[in-house]
């Protein structure tokens, strides 16, 4: 899905937008006109920096390499009234679904969600001003010029957060990986051992007349949003998700251990993400006895009072479309 490219999801990125340039001192000098007065231009307005949203980019790789950006600053005003050029602004692109916070990490300071979106996010400097602009009444050959002022400069993280209706969950080997591949033409990395899946993965699924996204990512752990394990890198990117689809191992010995580790991580996380629509999702049903199932069905149903849904993900069936259907209901 990520064609070979590296995936980043973070980056941190210092921001130097360009300085005004001088405003210029200059007195007109022409033959035959002995009083020629102030003719100093203003100096030209710093660039500023720009991000964009970009939809061919998928990852912020871009920025692991180069993490100083700098605008370029304004020309300085000559005489004859003659105004600096301002600097070229500075655009950098960035995937669709990024984030950029403050350099503590705290503050949002905007969010890319459409192509071709941009935002100022450092303002270049004003240009100074030419002693033309300082002739008055009672100083008519003003002595004066305003240096230009100096951009702004910050240090800003990039945060990729993916762009997708509905998000895969649960622990690590329970088929997310299987589903995403039967319901969409996704091609993500499925094996029968734990942490398969070390990246998101994004697929398109089409039920009926619809067509969503879908977001697969890495088997969460307990103490996964505390830093243990791969899930908690990618928690965030299942934010944007309209709704969830959790998907358990009904082989494994504590079904409903296993579904509380995954909600717990998620609300610690972040309390709004649990409060999503969940479809609950038994797989891998054909590895075991069918009245087995239903018992394990039942008893998880009794605990939660929640709707269970089972299925095999090997096999595509009416099963997994009524779960797609439920995902992007209105």
């Amino acid at each position: 899905m990520w064609c070979g490219v590296k995936f980043l999801d973070r980056a941190k990125i210092f921001l130097k937008a360009g300085n005004g340039g001088n405003g210029c001192l200059s007195f007109r000098r022409e033959k035959f006109v002995e009083y020629g007065g102030p003719d100093g231009g203003d100096g030209g307005k710093g660039g500023d920096i720009i991000i964009e949203g970009a939809n061919h980019l998928n990852t912020l790789i871009d920025y692991r390499y180069q993490q100083h950006f700098s605008a370029k600053r304004g020309e300085n005003g000559s005489g004859s009234n003659k105004y600096g050029a301002g600097g070229v602004d500075l655009v950098l692109k960035v995937p669709i679904g990024t984030e950029i916070l403050d350099e503590n990490d705290e503050f949002v300071l905007a969010d890319i969600v459409h192509e071709g979106q941009q935002v100022v996010i450092a303002k270049g400097g004003r240009g100074g001003r030419g002693n033309n602009k300082f002739k008055s009444s009672i100083n008519q050959a003003p002595r004066r010029a305003e240096n230009g002022v100096v951009g702004e400069e910050l240090w800003v993280w990039l945060q990729l957060k993916l762009i997708a209706d509905v998000g895969l969950v649960g622990l690590p080997n329970a088929g997310k990986s299987t589903f995403l591949s039967m319901v969409t033409k996704a091609k993500p990395k499925i094996a029968d051992y734990p942490f398969t899946t070390l990246i998101p993965q994004l697929g398109v699924a089409y039920v009926d007349s619809r067509e969503f996204v879908i977001a697969d990512i890495p088997g969460l752990i307990e103490g996964a949003h505390d830093g243990r394990g791969l899930g908690h890198k990618f928690l965030a990117h299942i934010e944007r998700c309209s709704a969830l689809i959790h998907l358990i191992d009904i082989t494994q010995e504590d079904v409903m251990g296993a579904y509380d580790t995954v909600r717990n991580e998620i609300s610690l996380h972040d309390y709004e993400i649990g409060t999503k629509p969940e479809i609950i999702v038994l797989n891998k049903v054909d590895s075991i006895d069918e009245q087995e199932a239903l018992d394990i069905k039942t008893q998880f149903e009794d605990k939660y009072q929640k709707n269970v849904h089972m299925i095999s993900a090997i096999n595509y069936d009416e099963r997994i479309a009524d779960i797609l259907r439920e995902a992007v209901r209105d």
